[in-house]
């Protein structure tokens, strides 16, 4: 492993300046600029390719289910055309604890939430996901 990488096993998820639950996945850290393709006359060499309209995913953060209905009952607030938007940082930590990059997003709701999956006879830990909309990333 090269020396500057670092296992993506260490991140805390922050809203509104508190420190989380940890969450056992993160998805979502995408930013994807359409590109139009313009044909000059006479030159058919190469095709021009011009940045276009710049777009972001939606995050989705995973965690074991809790004794807390916090995600729930902010999900449900949105149900009721209570729009609570919340500042959200994605913090990665590497092996000594020091912060190593911080990823940021403004004006963050959920969109969507899904909860566990219950079998009689299952044995993998119950997992709540909580799908959300925001306006941008910045880094630090």
């Amino acid at each position: 492993m090269p020396d500057d990488a670092y296992a993506n096993c260490r991140f805390y998820v922050e809203i509104d300046g508190h420190s989380k639950a940890v969450f056992t996945e993160i998805n979502g850290l995408v930013i994807e600029t359409d590109v139009t393709e313009y044909q000059e006359g006479g030159n058919n060499a190469f095709v021009h390719r011009l940045p276009g309209r710049t777009k972001v995913g939606t995050i989705v953060l995973k965690r074991g289910i809790t004794s807390s209905n916090e995600f729930f009952k902010w999900y449900e607030d949105i149900l009721q055309g209570k729009i609570d938007a919340k500042h959200l940082s994605v913090v990665v930590y590497d092996p000594r604890g020091q912060e190593l990059v911080r990823w940021n997003f403004a004006n963050v709701y959920p969109i969507k939430w899904t909860g566990p999956q219950f079998a009689a006879d299952g044995h993998t830990a119950a997992v709540e996901s909580l799908e959300l909309a925001h306006d941008g990333l910045v880094s630090n």
